[in-house]
């Protein structure tokens, strides 16, 4: 199968659901776990200072435990929950769609692995045009003079 069929938004609700799915699973079990997720697609309520932000990497591990698995929530597109943030743990609630979990964690074990993107991918687009939307991988490549 090449790997553009698993960008197809059919593949995409698939991965969606099979999250959705896993993470209910850890409620119902009640059992604590950690996601891996491209922080780019997440919403914090309030915002998080500039100095807290930009600590945060690319693909930044939430830990779901104690009061931010108490507090959290599940929505067929979202999971939300409580965290504070920095040394003097400041508080947001925490937005991730669920297509942009890249990974969870039951204790060290990782349980679910997901490589559909969330960002929409329009047939157009090449892989190098994909690439070069993040500006960050713009600045990585030399101009030709």
């Amino acid at each position: 199968m090449p790997l553009e069929n698993l960008q197809k938004p059919a593949f995409k609700h698939l991965m969606q659901e099979h999250i959705f799915n896993t993470i209910e699973f850890l409620f119902e079990s009640n059992q604590e776990f950690g996601v891996a997720c491209e922080v780019t697609h997440v919403e914090f309520k309030p915002p998080l200072p500039q100095e807290i932000e930009k600590t945060l990497p690319e693909v930044t591990l939430f830990m779901l435990a104690n009061y931010s698995f108490e507090s959290a929530t599940l929505t067929e597109e979202f999971l939300q929950f409580e965290a504070g943030f920095g040394t003097e743990n400041f508080g947001a609630v925490v937005f991730i769609p669920l297509l942009s979990i890249k990974q969870i964690f039951a204790e060290e074990y990782p349980i679910l692995i997901n490589i559909a993107s969330i960002m929409e991918v329009s047939p157009e687009m090449d892989s190098m045009s994909a690439l070069l939307n993040n500006p960050e991988n713009a600045k990585l490549l030399k101009k030709k003079r």
